[in-house]
Formats: structure tokens, sequence, C-alpha cells
């Protein structure tokens, strides 16, 4: 009864308190305000202005007619915002029909640009903040925003090492910062962090994203505390709008091929490498030659030759197909998209499907309170056995693909039995299935709706959680000559659950404008895997259906918890926006560091300087339209260890002694560190933002410095202590670069138009302390003063020819060189070649990047060419060192020399065995500039679009990775290229695949 009495009285309370609320001078009546908003230079219709109640939070976006409706009081005043257009003000008198001209202008100050838990003018930013370029996110055939954004952002290095269907780049922003854990950058969708959640990058459809923005110095990152340390990237998805509903689809289809094949040797050139290989070995030919095998020997005999490239090969089919719709009144909007993305890969049984949905929501329950919630529900498909580009580079063209019986043979050079048939994979068909449905929410109470001095004061709710299941079903059985069988049922699933409590007051006074951030955050995640595996099975016909009818099964299970906990709190100050200030502090916490050192601070500091509002530059403002200065400085950190390493846990063994099963109990090979803390990158940033002759020339340049230590590093023990490695907190390292981002309108007349962007990187990272005892760390490959990533290794300085060796040139410097061996140098003079010789020979980060994208404009036409080039990264490189005695026996690249008696090459060794006995790496210049996309558009007139009742129509021919200049021997300087060895299907040489070429044709349509 007390319950009922409470709930009865406090609704009646507040239907009072509204009601005394509305007869306060600051409620008015309300009137419905219906316009349309249109270009001043052409009076055609605008879609997607935003229009918003000035201090308050109403607001609409128009139709693709320009059209909206939007309710609000009389004497409103409304503010109209537009890419690329001037604002413009106007007060709500009694007319409900507005006619309203936005003028284009090229002062993009006044844009609106997410920092982090808000949106500040980009005039009043302090820190160094990096939009991607919107053009790159909407015809573009990339199937993650990661391959668009590559090369476009400064000192953004995103790697596609792999272009499997479905992987995702890796992305490394301004150099790395740690030297074990992670290093890859923080990604916010919607305000809620996508990272830590179990989901990836993958998992957000790029149509579905109106805006990126990268924050990459201390300052813009300190608000992210603990997480911050390698950058943020925050991702903005669409909203919903006023006005009757708008559909949009968009679409594209096209084909894929390998961007370079690695032609292999003729059937006469390995017949030849054969030949040499026996003489140089002292081996014998199978039954006196040509060849080397029984297989081979048949097919030569009856003149019968195999392409296996064509055979693993086909020609790759991708397609993708978006609708969204958008739409709602002033108190309800939505935006709702579904998509579907089918790739069909260039080697076969490489296939990837993902299925997406995304519903968007936006209420105004009342003046003072608004909620909506930012969700979607996505499932990733990647089934089938998959072709082995590794096997079929290694094929003879005489090789024997099937058996008598039609069935694929096992290895198709027997009697060599170190090279398996590509295709046998292909007869399996594992199960690889991700999901990942997500639910976020907010809601927002605007205080000075409530009460006029409270006006600028916000509470914002965010809450989020996020279901993410995995499986893997895999079964090898007669079909790949297992003939015990084999299966194997992997699950995994993560549950993560965030809340943020976020305070905001904004306030100007006079000159002075302030606004304040705070927030009170945690966050939880639940991860717990099973893997069950059987083998000898009585038969092939239910596979992983019946792992229990397996003679011996085997299960293991792991779980674990991680929980965080952040408070922060930032301030901005601007006077007169010229002199503007930001300081952020922020704590956090997290459950997997040692019980003495849960938390850490965050502090940051930013100051910027906007010259070009100065009384003095009123004599060159039309050549000085913008200067602006910035310098911050701040701590961020890094909690990337796994859950649970800073404990001493206990693991158990199955034990059988007298007969009997038990368990023991022992402690696992980690050792506990209570005192493991924080690693902290401590960073300077100082840049200017510049635009000259009205803005014909506009552009950013930054330099920075900063230091990482505290490191996370697993450092190894000796086997005395009874563990093998502890988590510990050692080293320092350094990362020193400049960014550079320029855009120039170099023609702009009449109907024509071409602007250029250059983009240009440079970052130089240093370790500058391992262990504190002045040591390099060998085993690692990590040395002092030299970057995390290097290629140490001996100096090649030639062949060793046959002349010199009867001269005994090699006696005192390597007395077991043969003719046709690698010549290295003997860089610590002692007489002989061993470990003291080899040195640092490079960096496997680039030295440099750099981009350049050509966008010309003619009426409705658009062209936009998109070059990028990575220099001064050094890599070993698996298709040369792979070729000793293995060229004996596989059909290696045709580019691939050799030296013999009669060819003395200085470049090419031998096919002897011994040609390479102190494992030389053979590392080569990576460096490359690639042609990575062009697109030709085509806008349909919106006057013919609006007669046929189409809002807009753009239709588009697009291409990826068209040509790359290169010196490097292999498929491609960036893709991954693993060396033959032991793996399963998902890591090393199994995921071998080309770089691919893309062509598309794509339409997008506005209803």
């Amino acid at each position: 009864m007390l319950k009922i009495i409470t709930k009865t009285t406090f609704k009646a309370f507040l239907m009072l308190f509204c009601a005394m609320l509305s007869a306060l001078p600051g409620f008015s009546q309300q009137t419905t305000i219906k316009g349309q908003v249109k270009d001043a230079t052409n009076a055609q219709g605008l879609g997607g202005v935003t229009v918003v109640v000035k201090g308050g939070t109403t607001s609409t976006q128009t139709a693709a007619d320009g059209t909206f409706t939007l309710s609000v009081n009389r004497g409103a005043v409304l503010l109209f915002t537009y890419v690329g257009y001037a604002e413009r003000e106007i007060t709500v008198e009694q007319s409900d029909n507005l006619d309203v001209l936005l003028s284009p202008s090229d002062n993009m100050l006044e844009e609106l640009v997410v920092v982090g838990y808000g949106s500040q003018k980009r005039s009043d930013i302090t820190g160094s903040v990096a939009s991607v370029p919107k053009e790159r996110l909407s015809r573009l055939p990339v199937t993650n925003v990661m391959q668009a954004i590559q090369g476009s952002v400064s000192n953004v290095n995103i790697t596609q090492a792999s272009s499997v269907p479905g992987d995702e780049p890796s992305t490394l922003i301004r150099g790395q910062n740690s030297m074990s854990a992670n290093t890859g950058p923080y990604f916010v969708v919607d305000g809620i962090p996508l990272t830590r959640t179990g989901g990836s990058i993958n998992d957000i459809n790029p149509n579905d994203i109106e805006s990126v923005e990268i924050l990459k110095d201390p300052s813009a990152v300190a608000i992210y505390g603990v997480n911050g340390s390698n950058g943020v990237i925050l991702i903005t998805t669409k909203r919903g709008t006023t006005g009757k509903p708008t559909i949009r689809y968009s679409g594209y289809g096209g084909v894929e091929e390998a961007a370079h094949i690695l032609t292999p040797v003729s059937g006469e050139e390995l017949l030849n490498r054969y030949k040499e290989y026996a003489r140089i070995n002292n081996s014998a030919l199978y039954n006196g030659g040509p060849v080397r095998n029984e297989f081979e020997y048949d097919n030569y005999v009856n003149g019968t030759t195999t392409d296996w490239f064509d055979a693993v090969m086909q020609t790759g089919v991708i397609q993708n197909h978006n609708i969204g719709i958008s739409g709602g009144s002033e108190n309800a909007r939505y935006f709702i998209s579904t998509d579907y993305l089918d790739q069909k890969g260039i080697l076969k049984g490489y296939n990837y499907k993902r299925y997406s949905f995304r519903a968007n929501t936006d209420f105004t329950a009342t003046k003072y309170l608004s909620a909506g919630t930012s969700t979607f529900v996505v499932a990733h498909n990647r089934d089938g056995g998959r072709a082995n580009l590794m096997q079929a580079a290694a094929m003879s063209p005489y090789a024997r693909m099937y058996n008598d019986n039609g069935s694929l043979t096992q290895f198709p050079m027997y009697s060599e039995q170190l090279w398996s048939n590509p295709l046998l994979p292909t007869t399996l068909n594992p199960e690889r299935r991700e999901f990942n449905v997500t639910l976020n929410g907010y809601a927002e109470l605007n205080f000075g709706q409530i009460w006029s001095p409270l006006a600028g004061l916000k509470y914002r709710f965010n809450g989020g959680f996020s279901f993410v299941p995995k499986r893997t079903n895999e079964y090898e059985g007669e079909s790949v000559y297992n003939f015990a069988g084999f299966g194997r049922i992997t699950n995994n699933e993560s549950q993560t659950y965030t809340i943020e409590n976020i305070l905001t007051y904004n306030k100007d006074f006079g000159l002075h404008h302030v606004d304040f951030t705070g927030l009170y955050a945690a966050k939880s995640q639940y991860y717990q895997e099973a893997i069950a595996t059987g083998e000898i099975f009585p038969n092939d016909a239910l596979g992983w259906g019946n792992l229990g009818g397996a003679s011996t099964q085997k299960v293991s299970s792991r779980a674990s918890l991680y929980r965080s906990l952040s408070q922060m709190a930032r301030v901005n100050y601007g006077y007169d926006s010229r002199y503007m200030l930001t300081l952020t502090v922020r704590r956090d916490g997290a459950s997997q560091f040692g019980e003495n050192y849960k938390f850490g601070t965050f502090p940051s500091a930013a100051v910027a300087w906007n010259v070009h509002n100065e009384t003095f530059m009123e004599p060159i403002k039309n050549t000085v339209n913008n200067l602006k200065w910035r310098i911050s400085y701040g701590v961020s950190g890094n909690e990337a260890v796994p859950v649970n390493d800073a404990l001493a846990l206990l693991v158990s063994n199955p034990l059988t002694m007298g007969g009997q099963s038990s368990a023991a109990i022992r402690y696992r090979a980690q050792m506990g560190n209570g005192d493991l803390r924080w690693e902290k990158t401590a960073g300077f940033n100082t840049g200017v933002d510049f635009g000259l002759w009205n803005n014909r020339l506009t552009g950013t340049i930054d330099f920075y410095r900063t230091h990482t230590q505290d490191m996370l590093l697993r450092q190894n023990l000796p086997r005395l202590t009874g563990f093998d490695w502890v988590w510990s907190n050692l080293g320092k390292l350094e990362n020193t670069g400049i960014d550079v981002t320029l855009t120039s309108k170099n023609i702009a007349k009449g109907n024509f138009s071409w602007s250029s962007t250059v983009v240009f990187a440079h970052n130089k990272n240093k370790i500058v302390e391992i262990y504190g005892d002045g040591k390099d760390d060998i085993a690692n490959r990590w040395f002092i003063g030299h970057p995390v990533g290097v290629i140490y290794d001996y100096t090649k300085v030639g062949i060793w020819q046959e002349s010199e060796i009867a001269a005994g040139v090699n006696k005192g410097w390597d007395e077991q060189a043969e003719a046709g061996a690698v010549k290295l140098a003997d860089l610590s003079g002692d007489g002989i070649i061993n470990n003291d010789d080899r040195r640092v020979l490079g960096q496997t980060a680039p030295k440099w990047t750099a981009g350049l994208t050509n966008t010309f404009t003619y009426k409705d036409f658009g062209l936009n060419i998109f070059v990028t080039t990575t220099q001064g990264a050094l890599r070993d490189n698996p298709q040369i060192n792979g070729a000793s005695d293995e060229m004996g026996r596989r059909s290696t690249p045709a580019a691939l020399g050799y030296w013999t008696p009669e060819n003395q090459s200085n470049e090419w060794r031998s096919l002897s065995n011994r040609s390479n006995i102190y494992g030389y790496r053979f590392p080569s210049n990576a460096s490359f500039t690639r042609l990575k996309d062009v697109t030709f558009s085509y806008n349909l007139p919106k006057a013919v679009a609006s007669r046929i009742g189409i809002g807009g129509v753009t239709a588009y021919a697009s291409g990826r990775n068209l040509y790359t200049w290169t010196n490097w021997l292999g498929w491609d300087p960036e893709a991954r290229d693993v060396p033959r060895g032991n793996s399963v299907d998902g890591v090393g040489d199994a995921l071998n695949y080309p770089m691919v070429r893309t062509y598309v044709l794509g339409l997008n349509l506005t209803f």
C-alpha cells in the first residue's frame, strides 16, 4: 500500500511541478515551423542541413529536397549549419513558412568536430585531431572503414598485411608506444567504446558511418586515460532526420584479381634447376632424370603439365547492398540500416559474408529530457575449406593433381612428402561464425530547460551492452588422408557492460567562454572459452557433430572477468575566440593490475592561439585567413595485458598413479607481480593550422615527442625460481615525428575545379632503456637506441666465387665458405663468421609515408585519384630465404636466379644446401608507391532527379590497388608471406594470400 501511495503522490507532484514550470516566462507557446533550405547560388534544395534551436536541444535535419518541420517557441532563434556553407540564424516570428538561403563558405573553422565526450568548433580545438575526408567513406569498395582511411590521414599507419576476405588491417598511430603490450588504437563508436568488448572494427558497416575523427596528441587522447596511449579513433554513425522518410540505397558489385602474380619457373627451367641441384649436392634424380620424383616422371613422359596457380585461384567477386531509412518528427527521429556483403576470394574456399542491421533512434520526451539508442546486430560467416597458396607455389608443373580414381593426391610430387596437395583443404567444410549484438542507449537531461539559471548544464547517461559469441567447428577425415579422423569445436563469448555518467556545463561570460565535462564510468567484461577435441572416429559421417564417438576425447575451458572504473574532468576556457586553454585529468582503475597499483592518474594541458583573430592581422586578413598555434603536454596509459596475468595462479593437470586418475596442482609458468602498474606515455605536441589566400591553401603541421616508461614487458626468469616469466614494468621508449597535411584548391573556375591534398608523416622510434642494466635483448631483437621492430642480421657483401676460394681469400674470413655461398662481412674482425658479426640493418616500420589525393570536378562529373607511398621499411624476404635446398624441390619464382660455375652471379647464391649455413634471412627493401584507388563518379542533376521522383542519384566506377611500384621480390611488400612450417587453419602459411586488385561499379540512390 505504501508503494502505491508513494507512486501516486510522486506522479501528482511531477504533474504539478511541470504545470508550474509551464507558467514561467521561459515557457512560451509553441508553433510549428515549416520551411525549405536552399543553396543561395542555384536555389537547389539542400538535404542534411542541421536546424537547431539556439540554446536548446530541439533539432532536426532537412530532407533530400531541403524541407523541414520543427515545433519551436515563438521568438526562438533557429541556427542553420551545413558543411561548406556559412551558418545562418533566423528568429521565428508569426510566419510558419521559411525560405532559407545558405551561401557557400570556405571557412571550415565553425565546423563541429567530435573530440570525445562531446564536440567543439574546429577553431576552438587545442589538440591534434584529424578528420577523415567524407568522400572516402561513401564511394570506395571497402569491407572495413580502416581500408578507406589507409594513407589519407597523416601518421596513421594502416597496414593491409592480409587481403583474406574479412580480415581487418592493423593500425598504428604515431609509432609504436609499447614493446610487449597492445599498440592498436582505441575505438569508440557513438560515444561507447568498441575496444575491449570482443568486437572489432569489422562489425561496423562503413555505409552507416557519418564521420571519423582521430585523436593523436596527448591533450586529445588524455580524456580516455589508460586507453589513449596508442591514439583514439572516434566513429559517429548516421542519425535520423525530421520529416517524411528518406530511403537511401547504396550498392556496388565487382571483381577481384591478384594485384601481382609471382610467376613460377617453366617446366624447362625447373628441369635445369633439378639438374644443377643434383650436381652441386651430389644427389640422384628419379630414374636417372630429368625429374626428382615418381609422379613427376610419369607426367614428364606423358607431356602433362599443370598450372597450379590457376588451379587454386579464381576470379573473385564482391557485392554489397545497403538500405537505409531515416525520418521522424521533431520529437522522434530514427535511422535504420540493413546491409549485406558477399565476397568470394581469389583463392578457392576463401569466402566472407556479413549481415548487419542497425537502428539509431532519438527521442525528445520533454524540453528538458531526450533519449536515444544506437544498436546493431552483425553476423560474420567465413565457412569453407581453403586452398593453400604456399603449397601451390611449391608445386612442380609436372606434379600430379589427381589419383587414377579422380581423388586428389596427397603428395603431388610423391615420393617427395614435404609438400602436400594445395587443394586438399578445399574438401573440408569447417564453420567459422562470429556475431555481435550491441545495445547502446543514452538519456540526456537539460537543466537549463527546467530552470533558466542552470542554462548550459546537462547530464547524460550512456549505457552499453555487447554480446559477442564466436564458434569454429572443424573436422578432418579421409578426404585429407587422415584415416583416424580428428574433430574440434571451439566456442567462446564475451559479455561487456559499459556505464557512463557525463556532466557538462557551457557558459559564455561576455568575451569569455567556459565549458566543463565530468565523467564517472564503469566497465565489465566476462569472457569464457571451451574447446572439445576428438581423435580416432569409426567413420567421417557425423564429423564434429559426434565428438563423443571418438576413442580419444579432450575438453578444456577457461574464463576471465575484467573490470574498470574511471573518473575524468575536463575544462575548456576561451577568450574572444583568440586564446584557448584545455585542462584534463583522468583516473582509471583496472582489475588486471597488481593489488598495490590498481589505479593510475593521467593529466594533460593544452593551449591554442587563434592568431588570425588579432587586430594586428587585419592588414593581411585576405591573405592569411586562418592561423592557429597549438601546444600540449599530457600523460596517457596502456592497460593491454591479459586479465589475471599479474597473479600467481594454480593450474591442474591429470595425473595417473597406481591405476587411478587424480588432479595434480602446480603453479603455472607465470610468476605473479603485486606491483604491476600502468604503462604510461607522456607526450609533447606543438602544431600550427593555417589557411592562405582565401583558403586556397590550407594545412596543418604538427611536431611531437612521446616518452613511454614503466613499459609492460614479459620478462624471462631463471628456471631455478620455479617460473618461466613475469610481467614487469621495465624499459623506456621514445617516439619523435612530424605530421603534415596540405590542401590546395588549384583551379576553381566556372564548372571546373581541381583540388589536391598531400599528407606526409615521419616517425622515429627509439628504445631508451630495457631492463635498467644498459644491455640489449638480442633474443627479442630489442636494442637500445634503435626502434622496437628491427632487422638484426649479417651484412651480405656478395657471393663467394671459385677464383676467390682457389686463391684462399676466405682464409681468416670464412673458413667454411664454398663457391656460390653467401659472402658475409666479418664486422668483428676476428677472422670467423659468427653471431658477433650481426648488426641492426634497418627497421621494419617505414621511416616516412605520404599520400596524394587529386580531385577533379566538371559539372556533375567527378574524378578522384589517390596515390600512397611507404618508404624506408626493411623486411626479411621469405621467397629468397626459402630457396636453398627447397629450391631443388619446388617451383620457386622465375625472377629468383642461382649461381652456377658457368654463371657466377654475385647476387644469387648457388643451389647448394651449404650456400647459406649461417642462416642469413635476405632482408630486402620493402618500400613501395601504390596507385591506391581511382574513382569516377556522376551525379544526376537534382532537377532531373526530382522530375522522375528521386531525391538523388550517384553512379561511380572505382578501382583499388591498381598498380604498385616496388623493387620487392615477392607477392607484395605489404602482404603477409609466411614461410613453410607447421600450421593449422587460421595460423601460419595456411593464410598466405596475395594482394588483391578490385574493380567495382556502384550506385547510390535517395528517395
